[in-house]
């Protein structure tokens, strides 16, 4: 292993290097939906190559031995994997805390069952509106009925009823309807997750981003309605970064609490930095996770503050956000190294203005370019 250049960075390991705290395991990009803000990677086609189960116990117990203690099962659709339980049963008796993420597509009351069974903590349903026709032409499969019966069998055996919804202009103007469609279902917690605008998002973003007078509009109804539930309903308001003057925290900190592997077993510091150039990141089936977390070149790339341009380098708000996405940065700029543009003190914060215009005029002109959808190279317009 040690003539491996990803495991022999140009950059030293940090000293003091805190442990993983928070592991994703995105079991497969296998999916039966294909919604046109998905966050797997646009070219996931050709990561054909799955980790086996072996290969993803190993993986479990290795960073749970470092310390890991939220697991997240994740994908694509984790339910396509048939090993799910087995994993599943694994992670408690290591002693995670785990949830998994699903779209419910396919989830019967006897798998629900199976995974209680097995141990897992939660299960996260998401939904893609709060009307069939706009939830099925946005999942691109026929699966807002099921998706209620899973949320309502998912209560009954006695899980957390944790709702999903990701908001963008498709659906924003239904903000309402969410919040009451949440509370019929019985929902303890609801996560209304706006857009973050990577992979797919990233290429329909002219037709997801809402107006800042949408979003706005919105969040005052999220927030008149978390009121009205509080004590009944938890919900978590993922605020859009392309509104705001300042980014969000790249990770909690590169490197600092959070590991991804990938279904090819590709370990990322986040789930979108297999696009920045050259962080060589390392597989897990040529190295043990504690030497991916200490010694390799992508999780030590920007660990710390050194790495940092102006005006972010002297900046006195740099430890809360890190800089912003590094992956955002490289999106909008072309330059990893730069300040996210999201930031009113970077030099490129025009990009985001830029974007959000077009975004605008996109909402204006009615949005005659179709989506892409995921999984297909097929667009498509709801009539």
């Amino acid at each position: 292993m040690a003539g491996s250049n990803k495991i022999n960075p140009t950059i030293a390991p940090r000293p003091g290097i805190t442990p993983p705290r928070w592991l994703l395991a995105e079991l497969t990009y296998a999916c039966p939906l294909q919604c046109p803000y998905c966050a797997n990677p646009i070219d996931y086609a050709k990561y054909q190559a799955e980790l086996d189960t072996e290969d993803w116990k190993r993986v479990l117990t290795q960073a749970r031995k470092m310390g890991a203690v939220q697991l997240g099962f994740s994908g694509g659709e984790p339910l396509t994997r048939k090993d799910l339980p087995e994993l599943v049963k694994h992670a408690r008796d290591l002693g995670y805390y785990s949830n998994q993420s699903t779209s419910g597509y396919g989830l019967t009351e006897e798998k629900i069952l199976q995974l209680k069974e097995a141990g897992l903590d939660h299960i996260q349903v998401s939904i893609q509106a709060s009307t069939q026709e706009l939830n099925d032409y946005l999942a691109g499969t026929t699966s807002f009925q099921n998706k209620k019966e899973v949320a309502h069998l998912v209560k009954k055996h006695g899980y957390p009823m944790v709702l999903c919804v990701v908001i963008h202009r498709e659906n924003i103007h239904q903000m309402p309807q969410i919040l009451e469609m949440a509370e019929e279902l019985g929902a303890d917690y609801l996560e209304l997750a706006n857009t973050q605008y990577y992979g797919w998002a990233h290429a329909n973003r002219d037709l997801l981003l809402p107006t800042k007078e949408q979003f706005e509009q919105a969040e005052q109804v999220a927030q008149a309605f978390k009121e009205k539930v509080a004590g009944k309903m938890k919900i978590y308001y993922v605020v859009p970064d392309f509104h705001e003057d300042r980014p969000k925290a790249c990770m909690n900190g590169w490197g600092t609490t959070f590991l991804t592997i990938a279904p090819d077993g590709v370990a990322l510091p986040c789930h979108s930095a297999r696009d920045l150039p050259g962080l060589d990141c390392p597989n897990v089936k040529e190295f043990s996770i504690e030497e991916i977390w200490n010694e390799s070149k992508a999780f030590n790339f920007f660990r710390g503050f050194e790495w940092m341009k102006e005006p972010c380098g002297s900046c006195d708000e740099k430890e809360k956000d890190f800089g912003g996405c590094r992956c955002q940065a490289y999106l909008l700029t072309g330059d990893m190294y730069a300040t996210d543009p999201v930031c009113s003190k970077s030099s490129k914060h025009e990009v985001i203005e830029k974007a959000i215009a077009s975004a605008r005029a996109s909402a204006l002109s009615g949005g005659e370019q179709p989506l892409v959808f995921r999984n297909s190279i097929n667009s498509k317009k709801l009539s």
